[in-house]
């Protein structure tokens, strides 16, 4: 059974940061392009970055570029999602998914999807 467990939420004043992770099970991680996704209280699902399968190639929402930095370890089967700047903007719930696709942003390119954690930024 693919499970994906995102963790690293929680409060943070303006211009803070926070990390999340997301832990994953019963998937071949490193077969697959990761992505993370938010979803603001009242808004759609919306795209943030993703990686691909190896962590050569990267794609950011224009939202977040030069503040977000997602990364991965293989060898833990783990994604990360390194939140600088943070913006009273960027609250929402954080999603973390898989694809079998190189480098995808659309949502329906993914998979598998994680439960999300909660970021709230104050202002």
């Amino acid at each position: 059974q693919v499970q994906l467990v995102e963790s690293g939420g929680g409060l943070v004043q303006a211009g803070g940061s926070l990390r999340l992770s997301c832990a994953t099970s019963g998937l071949t991680f490193g077969s697959y392009a990761m992505g993370w996704f938010r979803q603001a209280p009242g808004k759609e699902r919306e795209f943030v970055t993703a990686i691909n399968w190896i962590g050569l190639s990267t794609y950011y929402a224009d939202s977040v570029k030069g503040r977000f930095t997602i990364s991965r370890d293989n060898r833990k089967n783990t994604l990360y999602l390194q939140m600088n700047t943070l913006k009273p903007e960027d609250t929402a719930v954080y999603y973390c998914a898989a694809s079998r696709r190189g480098l995808p942003h659309a949502r329906e390119e993914y998979d598998y999807w994680g439960q999300g954690t909660q970021v709230t930024v104050s202002s």
